[in-house]
């Protein structure tokens, strides 16, 4: 990476008063070492890169109906949405940006310092409410911040300029810059999105309560339980680049055995970053006993032949929705004859689920059927005293069951998570929501309750389900979910 150009960095001053100075002569462009003449030199003989007659992004029309139906929720108020901030990683550097999820659900947008300001107009409840963006403007050749400022354009890209912004977006788009000061001279209740932006939350610190604003950021969790067709289009579109991830690796696994669960890792997250933003969340490339721990994402361990490998990936869209996607594979290409029975079990679990999602069907009711499934199988081998209905009763299963059999799923890999319980996890499925199956059975290294052959033993099986008008659509069925589906396969990309 390359050093900024200003040769002698400046000492942090330790007031406010010594701050002032460097900060003057930061926006007059006179830094340490830079000469009058290049300063000069610097400001003209750039080409007007003006972009005109730009097309909206193809969701404007969807986060504009997103906008409506948030004024309609707060009738009167003022909302203020941040997109967050950059975040230091170590000295000069930081971590790659990734907008806040309200902030692009509403808006589209994805840059860092953006704010969304949805101003009240007409008399509370009756004029809606009109929405600006706020972000930062093209760096200003003038006062040399394009060049002199470790975010100016010339170090980190160009800027889309606000009439650009407008364009693109739909909304009016304002300097970011000046909004602190506009927000600290007005009145009327006013809710913030918390967590994103302390520069704009320390502004309103006296116009806001932390109840209001959870009220807001609720709100915003519940609307995204129900996914529009742009979203379900996206999702799709993440699945799908998803299963050519899986199948890149099946493809390297000779190589992973040379190396680690690292090269696994590494062979999916260029899918992720070829066709699309990212990884949707750290990549799970468990191999062998590292199966059991449910989010093991350290990837540094051996991939071994014989043993299984459980890869829980998501490709996240350019748009930030992600696909969220479970399979356990036998690292030789076939199954054992336990490994098999093992995985039959967690299988015939998620077929369970799967036809539990059903419009008009309870949240919980998918997860229901998967346990039952599971408890039976557990009973079946011995490993838990039956009947049934006691081991389910009592919650004896989830030793080697341990987690919920799924959750919503849309731009956060755990979407909707400040949703209302009676809302979530007591409330019913509606078209339009996307939600994993996920059941899995874990037989920790060290667990002397289970015979020894199954200790180190994980499988965990995971679709991403859309549940429509008459039943579901399953998003990632490109991927083979049966033992002999997948074994077949593996070995027509393995050769």
């Amino acid at each position: 990476m390359a050093e900024e150009l200003t040769p002698e960095t400046p000492e942090i001053p330790e007031t406010p008063e010594e701050d002032e100075q460097p900060i003057k002569q930061r926006k007059n462009g006179l830094y340490p070492g830079v000469s009058d003449e290049l300063t000069e030199n610097m400001k003209t003989g750039w080409a007007d890169t003006e972009q005109h007659d730009l097309q909206p992004v193809p969701q404007a029309s969807y986060t504009a109906a997103r906008r409506a139906a948030l004024s309609a929720r707060f009738p009167g108020e003022r909302l203020v949405i941040p997109a967050g901030n950059l975040k230091t990683r170590s000295n000069d550097t930081e971590y790659s940006f990734r907008a806040a999820t309200e902030y692009a659900y509403l808006t589209g947008d994805q840059t860092e310092d953006g704010v969304l300001v949805l101003e009240p107009k007409g008399a509370a409840g009756d004029g809606g409410h009109q929405a600006t963006i706020y972000l930062l403007p093209r760096s200003n050749r003038e006062n040399g911040e394009f060049w002199l400022s470790g975010q100016g354009e010339l170090w980190v890209g160009r800027r889309k300029s606000l009439g650009e912004a407008e364009q693109l977006l739909g909304i009016p788009a304002e300097d970011v810059r000046e909004l602190p000061d506009l927000l600290r001279g007005l009145s009327g209740p006013v809710r913030v999105v918390r967590g994103h932006d302390a520069g704009i939350e320390a502004a309103l610190t006296d116009k806001v309560t932390a109840e209001r604003d959870e009220e807001l950021r609720v709100y915003l969790s519940e609307a995204r339980a129900v996914k529009d067709e742009f979203e379900i289009a996206e999702l799709q579109k993440a699945c799908d680049s998803t299963a050519r991830g899986f199948e890149d690796v099946v493809k390297v696994l000779d190589k992973a055995e040379a190396t680690s669960e690292r090269y696994i890792e590494g062979t999916f997250f260029l899918r992720a970053r070829v066709e699309g933003n990212d990884v949707g969340y750290g990549s799970i490339c468990a191999a062998g006993p590292h199966a059991t721990t449910l989010h093991w994402v350290r990837n540094d361990g051996p991939v071994r032949s014989g043993e299984l490998l459980l890869l829980d990936a998501g490709v996240e869209t350019t748009e930030l929705y992600t696909a969220d996607v479970t399979r356990t594979l036998p690292i030789n290409g076939r199954y054992t004859e336990l490994q098999r029975t093992i995985y039959d079990a967690v299988y015939e679990a998620q077929e369970a689920g799967i036809a539990a999602v059903q419009p008009g069907a309870k949240f919980r009711d998918f997860h229901d059927a998967a346990q039952r499934v599971l408890a039976e199988r557990l009973v079946e081998w011995g490993l838990l005293e039956g009947p049934v209905e006691r081991v389910l009763e009592l919650g004896l299963q989830r030793r080697w069951t341990l987690h919920g059999t799924g959750h919503m799923l849309g731009m956060d890999v755990h979407d909707c998570a400040a949703a209302r319980t009676e809302a979530y996890v007591d409330g019913t499925l509606e078209p339009g929501m996307c939600l994993t199956v996920e059941p899995g059975l874990y037989f920790q290294a060290d667990d002397l309750t289970v015979p020894e052959e199954y200790r180190g033993i994980g499988v965990r099986i995971e679709d991403d389900i859309l549940v429509t008008e008459d039943g579901n659509r399953n998003l990632s069925a490109a991927l083979p979910r049966r033992a002999d589906e997948v074994e077949a396969w593996m070995a027509s990309l393995t050769g």
